[in-house]
């Protein structure tokens, strides 16, 4: 289990589980991180995966991201998605890349949600070191890629990667909100990035008003 898209300020988050038999096939296909991929990589393993293992994704848009933040952290949140996908695929061990700092914890709010007992291993890095969470994390990530994709095909615009250290992904949001006065869709309101661009907008707004007043 990996996901991709935690935590940018754009898109969704993607939760995806890969269950094998053995992961003799995915060593063959010499999975790896799919950060340490070339796009053009991700996408020609992608269909290769999925022709040896079960898959289960769950795409989370941004505005169900900003309404479960209200209820629960989102270490807990991502713990509960881990879960559903868990018990979709119902394997007997499962490797998951925690999501928390403290591995532990993770592992245990998974097992708290789910209604059968696994052989849970949660670590840091876990797209390194199994195979199986390397293919899940390029699944994930391909599918997160592929939803940015339709969100600039629906907004008629480049948005970036939509994370906050994106240059291009800032420019778009801080364009959107000067010429519309609010977030674009896709956007986590909750974020503190897009709190910040849209009170700067308000605020220069305010100035503005108040440099005519004169």
């Amino acid at each position: 289990m990996d996901e991709a898209g935690r935590g940018p300020v754009l898109g969704p988050l993607v939760v995806c589980g890969v269950a094998v038999e053995s992961d003799a096939p995915l060593r063959q296909l010499n999975v790896r991180d799919s950060k340490k991929l070339s796009p053009e990589r991700r996408e020609a393993l992608a269909p290769e995966i999925q022709k040896v293992c079960r898959f289960a994704l769950i795409v989370v848009p941004a505005e169900d991201i900003d309404a479960r933040r209200t209820e629960m952290t989102l270490n807990e949140f991502e713990a509960k998605l881990f879960a559903d996908i868990i018990e979709e695929l119902h394997p007997g061990v499962a490797y998951v890349d925690s999501a928390d700092v403290d591995e532990h914890e993770f592992k245990k709010a998974i097992l708290r949600d789910l209604p059968f007992e696994v052989d849970l291993v949660s670590k840091h890095g876990a797209d390194d070191l199994f195979p199986v969470v390397s293919a899940a994390s390029i699944l994930a990530k391909v599918k997160r890629d592929e939803m940015i994709r339709e969100i600039e095909a629906e907004l008629g615009q480049k948005v970036g990667s939509g994370y906050s250290h994106d240059a291009e992904t800032i420019a778009f949001l801080e364009r959107w909100v000067r010429e519309k006065g609010t977030l674009p869709p896709h956007t986590r309101a909750s974020w503190d990035t897009a709190k910040r661009i849209l009170s700067a907008a308000q605020t220069r707004k305010i100035d503005e008003f108040v440099e005519k007043e004169r």
